[in-house]
């Protein structure tokens, strides 16, 4: 096995405004991993910066975990950046995990500013903290799946942040990757007797089973598209209880969420973009590559410049495509 210099892995830690009084009592205050290229310390160099968003229940330090099979993100950037294919760049990995698994990086009133802490106060915090060339132009965002959905959402709306964007299998066509889901998350609302007693639960679980993860994810994606404060938890279900009738209103506000709605809206911010990566697997389990092809659809309608990529695998166990995005990146960034 080939060995590269070895970037440094920093941990920083940042005490939120933006969080300050989140309706779930999450932590304000949360650690920050950023990964450093080799000869970072030695050097008097900035670099442009690859915001990493983690996928639903996951954070940043979570990338760093070592797997004999699988490389750590550290370890990956090590190997593009020793093997020339890409420059050097510093890679930042945000904590937006909620007590319900996660935010989609999006501020509501039922989990928190989570937009608002990427854009707002990390960026400028770890441009202030870091080495970093710190415009637009040299920064980018990408991520998996809810990290692939961040990095859409926050690449459309703050282009005056964000140069280049990057997803893999992103939540996307909610019709398709959602919708499906709705008759389980009613069946296991009703089992537990409603929002509340179901969160204490699923909380209590030694085991996060299959079916329970159905349940809290549309449960956190309805406190992330449609908080309100009358609702359980302060969250706006998608359907009627107990009879499970879709919520117009509801829905609608779910789809102007939607990357592939939001689209058009930000055509002007996704023009700007120094570079669109995207892929998915063929055979995603929450049809993310129909997805996929259906955001492309809309970029190709709007005569916007991308890359896709669909290849042969699921949803699961695909961090080795993350060389795609990042060589995308670094090549528009650097």
């Amino acid at each position: 096995m080939e060995t590269y210099q070895r970037g440094e892995v920093r941990v920083l830690s940042y005490t939120s405004k933006a969080l300050a009084g989140n309706a779930l009592g999450d932590p304000v205050r949360r650690d920050l991993y950023c990964y450093l290229p080799a000869g970072y310390e030695r050097s008097q160099e900035r670099y442009p910066v690859i915001y990493w968003l983690s996928g639903f229940t996951g954070s940043g330090r979570m990338m760093f975990n070592f797997d004999h099979w699988a490389e750590s993100i550290d370890r990956r950037l090590d190997r593009l950046i020793g093997t020339g294919a890409i420059a050097p760049c510093i890679c930042v990995l945000p904590d937006c995990f909620t007590r319900l698994g996660g935010s989609q990086y999006a501020d509501s009133t039922a989990t928190g500013n989570y937009e608002t802490y990427i854009v707002s106060e990390l960026v400028p915090f770890v441009d202030e903290s870091l080495r970093t060339k710190a415009s637009r132009d040299h920064r980018g965002v990408t991520g998996k799946s809810s990290g692939g959905y961040g990095a859409m959402r926050l690449a459309m709306r703050h282009p005056d942040v964000f140069g280049a964007l990057g997803s893999h299998a992103g939540d996307a066509y909610f019709a398709f990757c959602y919708l499906p889901d709705f008759p389980k998350f009613l069946a296991g609302i009703e089992r537990a007797g409603g929002v509340v007693p179901f969160v204490r639960w699923f909380e209590g679980l030694p085991k996060k089973t299959k079916e329970a993860m159905e349940v809290i994810n549309i449960l956190a994606m309805a406190a992330c598209y449609s908080p309100d404060p009358d609702g359980p938890m302060g969250i706006g279900l998608p359907i009627k209880l107990p009879s499970g009738e879709i919520r117009g209103d509801v829905w609608a506000r779910w789809q102007s969420n939607d990357p592939v709605h939001m689209a058009r809206e930000h055509a002007m911010a996704l023009r700007s973009m120094k570079t669109i990566y995207l892929d998915a697997g063929s055979r995603d389990e929450f049809n993310l590559h129909i997805g996929a092809r259906v955001f492309c659809a809309r970029l190709d309608e709007l005569g916007i410049p991308y890359i896709y990529e669909e290849f042969d695998d699921t949803h699961m166990g695909i961090v080795y495509r993350y060389d795609r995005s990042f060589t995308e990146l670094c090549k528009a960034l650097a």
